[in-house]
């Protein structure tokens, strides 16, 4: 028994060499990396706030659906935004109103094309998922930060689920999908 544990304890001490201790988490970004958190900030914001508000225009649920799986895409990049101790460029905005004024003019742009009508409003769902693909992979090509690659691969996996429900809504609703005549307005918009 004397022998077994001498054994073990040698077996212990040796074996500690041999494993690989994880990489500590990467505490500084370089430029790119910080200014690609707040633009996918904003930019997942756009996708939220646009469908959020075409969700109340026409009542479609794959809009209110996603709107809450982008809510979560913005909640991921805020705990990256935070970690780094970035400053929020969402902030306590309201739906619609952003800091970058590229991404404010895009959200502008989006929702006049999705308020047209429904089958315009499930195209702008197409649109931003793509666009938002793109950005994402642009992203994880200029990045060796591995918890910036967990987070804009998983939402890079969610877009792509995102897009193909907004490509089956389009096959399967038809191309004229029945809007809601009665839709919940929480945006301020009124009546149109």
């Amino acid at each position: 028994m004397k022998h077994l544990t001498i054994i073990t304890i040698a077996f212990l001490a040796l074996g500690s060499f041999f494993f690989v201790q994880p990489a500590a988490a990467q505490t500084t970004l370089t430029d790119d990396e910080a200014a690609g958190l707040l633009f996918m900030r904003e930019e997942e914001k756009v996708a939220r706030d646009v469908y959020l508000t075409l969700y109340d225009e026409w009542g479609l649920r794959v809009f209110s659906n996603i709107a809450s799986s982008e809510q979560q895409h913005m909640d991921a990049i805020l705990t990256l935004v935070n970690l780094y101790g970035l400053t929020d460029p969402v902030g306590s905005n309201d739906v619609g109103v952003f800091t970058n004024p590229d991404l404010q003019a895009l959200y502008d742009d989006l929702l006049a094309q999705g308020l047209e009508s429904p089958t315009a409003a499930i195209e702008v769902g197409i649109l931003i998922e793509q666009t938002d693909i793109a950005d994402l992979q642009a992203r994880l090509a200029t990045t060796d930060n591995s918890n910036i690659e967990r987070v804009y691969g998983n939402l890079l996996r969610g877009s792509q689920n995102h897009l193909a429900a907004f490509e089956r809504t389009a096959v399967n609703a038809t191309a004229n999908p029945t809007p809601n005549p009665n839709p919940i307005r929480r945006h301020g918009r009124g009546n149109r």
